[in-house]
């Protein structure tokens, strides 16, 4: 079975009401994207991997029994591709399954950081305009911003994809600035003077 970008939308859709989410699997599908034009790999594919990474996570948040075995086993009762399952199930570290594709490094590489980013850009008057990967190393060193962002885990995603983590950085900010305003990452409006 193949699976394109405009069905996973719509069944991510139909799956999750959350707008941060849904923001969120946007974010993720950008840097997807851009690194399968990068390594010239299968671009329907992996914008549907990104969507589909966090299919039941609004639906089945527990991390003991729900996200993201729900949807794990949903793609294997539907026939979805092995690469995708694959990739879904690397992507989160506490079912222990390795990240042996390219396609799920660098799921793995961009789900958390893709957050991180839009934190940062969040923060800003101008959004994600602007952003460089100097002011997100900045961020990463404030350990009471975005928290729950595991830093080590930002950085094994960029070493295990094997790509600089500036450059990684850099990519990915790239790929969510042009989605800025489907991403609400767009310049902020100033509030008229009173």
């Amino acid at each position: 079975m193949t699976v394109s970008r405009d069905e996973a939308w719509a069944l991510f859709c139909e799956w999750t009401e959350s707008e941060s989410l849904r923001r969120h699997v946007l974010g993720v599908e950008a840097a997807m994207i851009a690194y399968a034009r990068r390594f010239g790999e299968d671009e329907e594919l992996w914008a549907a991997t990104g969507i589909l990474h966090d299919l039941d996570y609004e639906r089945y948040p527990d991390l003991e029994t729900g996200h993201p075995r729900i949807a794990l086993r949903y793609f294997e009762e539907h026939g979805y591709p092995r690469e995708l399952i694959d990739a879904v199930a690397g992507h989160a570290t506490f079912l222990g399954v390795p990240r042996e594709t390219r396609l799920a490094k660098t799921l793995f590489a961009v789900d958390e950081l893709t957050g991180f980013i839009a934190a940062c850009a969040l923060v800003r008057p101008t959004g994600i305009v602007g952003l460089t990967p100097k002011s997100v190393k900045k961020k990463m060193k404030q350990p009471s911003f975005a928290a729950a962002v595991d830093r080590e885990e930002l950085r094994l995603g960029a070493e295990e994809l094997g790509v600089d983590f500036d450059e990684h950085v850099a990519l990915v900010i790239a790929a969510m600035e042009e989605r800025k305003d489907e991403l609400g990452l767009g310049p902020r409006e100033e509030a008229p003077a009173a």
